[in-house]
C-alpha cells in the first residue's frame, strides 16, 4: 500500500514521497484496521516536514496528523466498532496513507450521512479554535475578540464558536478578497492587515474593549494584535505562519500589561480526561452534521500527487484546504 515518507527536513514537496509500504495485516485483539478516505494537510503538517515543528521525529518518518476513514475489520474484543463505521483517525503522525491498523479504544463511529471531506478536518482546528477562546478568558456575551489568519480552518471555527458563544469577532486577513465570504459565515468585523490596524479597529468596534486576540501568524502581525487589545487583554499564540518569532513591544508588555500565551492541542490531550475529549468532539461534530462548521475545499489529490499536493497546499494565495483522498482519484 501507499504511504507518504519523508528522509529529510526541507521544503515539503521536494522531501515527501509515495511509498509502497506492507499493509498493516489483520487486527490484533482490541483493534480495528481503517481504510483511509480523506486527510487534510494542516499547518503542522508543512511545519514537521520542515523541521520547525516542536517535537520532530527520528527520520524517516511518515507524516499525517489527522483524517477520517472507514473500519475494514475488527480484532476480538471490538465492541465500539463493526466493519463500515467511520471514524476520526487517532491522533498523531503518520497517518498519510492507504489504511492503518489502530487501537479501538477512544474511536467512536461518526454520523452516517454527513460530508466525510468536513468531518475529516474535524480532529484539530475545531477543538483548537473551541480551547483557545474558553480556556484563556472569561469570556462574556456581547465581548469582542480579535483574530489574524482569519481565512483559515482554524479561523472560520473561531468565527463560528465565537458567534454561537454570543461574542463579536474582528477578523484579520491579508487580502481584500477574503473579506465578503467570513462575513456571510457569521464574521462581525474583517479587516485587511495594515500597520495602522489598531486605529481601524477602534473604529470598527466603536473603542470596545477587546480582551482576546488568536495569532496563528508570529512576526509583526502579532505585535499588531497586541496593540488591539485592551489593556489586561490575552495574546494566544498558535503558529507562526509567518516563519517568524512573535514581534510584541515591551510597551504592550510593560505599561498595558499584556500577557502572551501559547497553545498546542497536543499539550491539552495529554492533561484531559477522556470524557471531557469526547464531550467536546461530541459537540463540535454535531455542528460540522449541522453544517454550521465549514471549511471550502480547494482540491483533492491521492498519495502518488503528493508532491504536488504539498506543493499546493504551500500556496498563500488558497482559498480552501488541500486534502489527500488515499482511497480515490482526487481531483
Amino acid at each position: 500500500m501507499l504511504a507518504v515518507q519523508f528522509s529529510a527536513f526541507g521544503p515539503p514537496s521536494e522531501v515527501a514521497e509515495a511509498v509502497d509500504i506492507e499493509g498493516p495485516g489483520a487486527p490484533n485483539e482490541g483493534e480495528v484496521v481503517i481504510a483511509v478516505e480523506a486527510c487534510p494537510i494542516n499547518p503542522a503538517d508543512l511545519l514537521l516536514l520542515e523541521g520547525k515543528y516542536g517535537v520532530l521525529p527520528k527520520l524517516p518518518a511518515f507524516a499525517g496528523g489527522e483524517g477520517i476513514g472507514k473500519v475494514q475489520s475488527v480484532g476480538t474484543g471490538v465492541a465500539n466498532l463493526k466493519p463500515g463505521d467511520r471514524v476520526l483517525l487517532p491522533v498523531g503522525r503518520g497517518n498519510w496513507r492507504e489504511r492503518i491498523k489502530a487501537p479501538a479504544k477512544g474511536l467512536f463511529a461518526l454520523p452516517a450521512g454527513a460530508d466525510p471531506q468536513q468531518l475529516a478536518m474535524a480532529r484539530v482546528n475545531p477543538p483548537t479554535a473551541h480551547l483557545m477562546l474558553h480556556d484563556y478568558v472569561d469570556l462574556k456575551p456581547g465581548d469582542w475578540i480579535i483574530q489574524d489568519a482569519a481565512n483559515s480552518g482554524v479561523g472560520h471555527a473561531v468565527i463560528v464558536l465565537a458567534k454561537a458563544a454570543g461574542c463579536r469577532s474582528v477578523n484579520v486577513v491579508r487580502r481584500e478578497e477574503l473579506r465578503a465570504p467570513l462575513r456571510a459565515i457569521g464574521a462581525d468585523v474583517v479587516l485587511v492587515d495594515g500597520p495602522d490596524l489598531a486605529e481601524r479597529v477602534a473604529a470598527a468596534t466603536g473603542k470596545a474593549p477587546v480582551r482576546l486576540g488568536i495569532d496563528a501568524v508570529g512576526g509583526a502581525t502579532a505585535g499588531r494584535l497586541a496593540a488591539c487589545l485592551a489593556d489586561g487583554g490575552t495574546l494566544v499564540n498558535y503558529g507562526l505562519l509567518s516563519g517568524e518569532d512573535c514581534r510584541i513591544s515591551p510597551h504592550e508588555l510593560v505599561f498595558r500589561d499584556i500577557t502572551v500565551r501559547g497553545f498546542w492541542l497536543a499539550k491539552w490531550f495529554q492533561t484531559a480526561k477522556p470524557a471531557a475529549i469526547a464531550a467536546l468532539y461530541q459537540t463540535l461534530i454535531g455542528l460540522i452534521v449541522d453544517g454550521k462548521l465549514k471549511v471550502e475545499v480547494e482540491a483533492t489529490y491521492p498519495l502518488s500527487a503528493i508532491k504536488a499536493a504539498l506543493a499546493h497546499a504551500a500556496k498563500p494565495s488558497r482559498n480552501g484546504k488541500i486534502l489527500l483522498t488515499p482511497q480515490g482519484a482526487g481531483r
